[in-house]
């Protein structure tokens, strides 16, 4: 054809050069294009599964987020001078407040499926209030539990209006403004890479219960779910709760069996269904009041440590938002959105101070994980979650039950959990150039040093709560120790100025800006009000500067 249409021109000399050759592998297979929402979602944020689905998926909420708030119930109340009664009551008291700050956050928050579940930012800064007042005379070790409880919650109840500034004054937002899909990769990876220690090093507590339940919950829910048809959905969404139930039977046969009669006190506690006492400790019916511990106490050393850690939980909270948003089908949360989330997790802390709960909350990680295990995304039913952790934190004897579950159980669901919403971290790389030598130099960076930087901090911080920063401030200390234990924060901290520092200008389209920008305004793009509107026209009666 070519030669028909141009037969009066001359041949091209024998010496041209030829075309340039193609590069490397560019016909070896299909090239898949962006895509900003998952479509291999069955339930996005707002599609419903049947109302019996949504229950027994709810329930599932609850037994991931319980994992946690047993954990740092664990390791605080026993160093208060608490026992397991005390233990009981402050389980009790993180989950009523996980409850209602859910509800919260899904109504007049984000708005997103997210779980609100205690915090392990809060952690140094309530370690060191007890080391604080470990050298007080107390007549018994009650009166010390209490006195530490009433200190930590008026450190959460001031503490709590440096969410509440940064959120309602829009400052969280306009922070968000800098940040681009070169920052959301570490920032959102880290958020799942950076629990590492909560995964299998906790698992290896007690491998004959955590290694089962890891390799049962792999094979059931990924490779048994091809077996059949009918299979599939029921294996795909509820396989983590039947594998647990399956375990922890295992678990409780091993004990009766008086396979860990003769073992060391720490593998006791990792393994045996028996070793918590929080069946025979918690009472039946108890309802959180304020001020249960007694009149809260204002110390500014206190107070500022605390300040340190809701910052931290303000920066990870972020960036589960946006793994949440891509794992419930929505677009990117806008800045006016983070704001609002902020502001509202700070009124929330503020609630927790009041209720005494022994540390702050921020956006389950392993409950977004749960969206991306089972592919639903539902609002609706994170909302349902919320009404088992209200009945169990209530009814005592109940809640205590699933309290029981070894640990290493809840390990094994975290290794996968937090995994899925590290490679959700890592999507975040098909908005922008993924061969800039830039973009890769920034990305390795802060993925390096958000779990480096952070470790070295965890590594070198004592049972008392002193981290590596030791000056004559303690205070000063526990802010600095706080914010660098925190992978997100450095990972959000290190990426945000390398990315606006280094040839920021000339580099918008690589860094996948153009994509960005259109979801950090109120109204960049159409689908913003679909997904993040108040709900029943509320916004109507509400100052646009707080929407």
């Amino acid at each position: 054809m070519v030669e028909t249409e141009h037969h009066h021109h001359h041949q091209a000399p024998p010496n041209l050069a030829a075309p340039p050759p193609q590069p490397l592998g560019s016909a070896r297979g299909p090239v898949y294009p962006p895509q900003e929402q998952l479509l291999q979602l069955h339930y996005c944020i707002h599609s419903n599964p049947s109302w019996v689905q949504t229950v027994v998926l709810a329930f599932q909420h609850y037994i991931v987020m319980l994992g946690t708030t047993v954990m740092i119930a664990s390791v605080l109340v026993p160093r208060m001078g608490g026992g397991p009664g005390d233990k009981a009551r402050v389980i009790q008291s993180l989950l009523f407040m996980s409850g209602i700050n859910t509800l919260l956050q899904t109504w007049f928050g984000t708005r997103l499926p997210t779980v609100m579940g205690p915090s392990f930012a809060y952690v140094i800064s309530v370690l060191s209030i007890i080391n604080d007042l470990s050298d007080s005379d107390f007549t018994n070790e009650h009166e010390r539990f209490s006195h530490t409880m009433r200190a930590i919650q008026g450190s959460l109840i001031i503490s709590s209006f440096v969410n509440i500034i940064l959120g309602y004054s829009n400052a969280w937002g306009n922070l968000t403004r800098f940040f681009s899909p070169v920052v959301l990769v570490p920032a959102v990876c880290v958020v799942g890479l950076g629990l590492f220690s909560r995964g299998f090093p906790q698992l290896g507590n007690c491998v004959e219960i955590g290694l089962p339940m890891l390799i049962l919950l792999v094979v059931s829910q990924q490779y048994l779910q091809h077996i059949h048809p009918i299979a599939r959905p029921m294996l795909e969404r509820y396989a983590l709760l039947v594998c647990t139930a399956l375990v922890w039977a295992f678990a409780a046969i091993l004990t009766v069996a008086g396979a860990y009669n003769n073992v060391k006190q720490q593998t006791k506690l990792s393994c045996r269904t028996d070793r918590s006492f929080l069946m025979s400790s918690a009472s039946w019916i108890k309802i959180p009041y304020p001020f249960q511990w007694g009149t809260p106490i204002f110390r500014a050393s206190h107070v500022f440590g605390m300040m340190g850690a809701a910052l931290v939980s303000s920066a990870e909270s972020t960036g589960t938002f946006y793994a949440a948003a891509r794992l419930a089908g929505a677009t990117s949360p806008p800045g006016h959105v983070l704001s609002r989330s902020i502001g509202l997790q700070g009124i929330g802390q503020l609630l927790e101070g009041i209720f005494g709960a022994a540390a702050g909350t921020t956006a389950s990680v392993e409950n977004v994980g749960l969206l991306g295990l089972t592919r639903v995304g539902s609002r609706r039913v994170v909302q349902i979650s919320t009404a088992f952790m209200i009945f169990f934190s209530i009814f005592g004897k109940f809640g205590a039950f699933f309290a029981s579950i070894p640990l290493p159980i809840f390990a094994a669901i975290y290794c996968i959990l937090y995994g899925i919403v590290a490679a959700i971290g890592i999507s975040f790389i098909q908005f922008t150039n993924n061969n800039s030598m830039r973009n890769i130099y920034i990305l390795g960076i802060s993925l390096f040093l958000g779990i480096s930087i952070p470790q070295y901090f965890i590594t070198n911080t004592d049972g008392a709560g002193h981290g590596p920063v030791r000056t004559n401030g303690g205070w000063f200390n526990d802010i600095l120790n706080t914010i660098f234990s925190s992978p997100p924060t450095v990972a959000l901290t290190v990426g945000t100025i390398l990315d606006n520092t280094l040839e920021a200008r000339h580099t918008v389209e690589e860094r996948g800006l153009p994509w960005l920008i259109p979801f950090h305004h109120r109204k960049g793009d159409s689908r913003n009000e679909e997904f993040y509107s108040y709900p029943l026209r509320i916004n109507e009666y509400i100052p646009t500067r707080f929407l």
